[in-house]
């Protein structure tokens, strides 16, 4: 079952994209766009985790965002995993931001997304987690970029450093086994 945080960023990520069907500019106004953060529109290293690229993009996303958030908040809890996700969805984006061109246009929620795979990393033999599992994993999510074009990996390897660092730094709220 979801924990609070993990359901309602589904909830409201979904909503998003669903009201981006309608509001056509809404894609592009929430966006990393870096042209536009060089004239000031910082929101947008937040924002772009709130529009997608089409249904299929939306659903696995939001599909590893409840397999692997609820695992993550459970262990941590609800206010370190906030700062969590706050961390890897802002170093994601500024990887995103850096390293590409100002003329590229991303959306989506795979920055944050891989620092809960960084924190999975860091937190999984706790959790029961086979570390060669949580390996291979991360390994084949890094690889899709480079076999579907169009895939942000800078922001995705961003979010996967931003994501294990904090993880590492904060401490678990308790056992799950207690």
């Amino acid at each position: 079952m979801p924990q609070g945080l993990t359901k309602n960023l589904i909830l409201l990520i979904s909503g998003c994209f669903l009201l981006s069907q309608f509001q056509t500019n809404l894609q592009f106004e929430f966006a990393l766009y870096p042209a536009a953060i060089d004239q000031g529109q910082w929101y947008r290293l937040i924002t772009v985790a709130l529009v997608h690229g089409g249904w299929l993009h939306l659903i696995f996303n939001m599909l590893a965002l409840l397999s692997i958030g609820t695992l993550v908040e459970s262990f941590y809890g609800q206010n370190k995993y906030a700062i969590i996700l706050f961390v890897s969805l802002i170093s994601g984006s500024l990887a995103s931001y850096v390293f590409n061109p100002p003329q590229t246009l991303a959306v989506g929620s795979s920055g944050m997304i891989f620092g809960l795979f960084g924190a999975l990393a860091i937190a999984g033999r706790a959790l029961g987690a086979n570390p060669k599992e949580v390996g291979s994993l991360i390994a084949i999510n890094i690889a899709i970029p480079f076999l579907i074009p169009g895939i942000d990996w800078k922001a995705h390897l961003g979010g996967l450093i931003g994501g294990a660092l904090i993880a590492a730094l904060l401490k678990p709220k308790r056992s799950l086994w207690e």
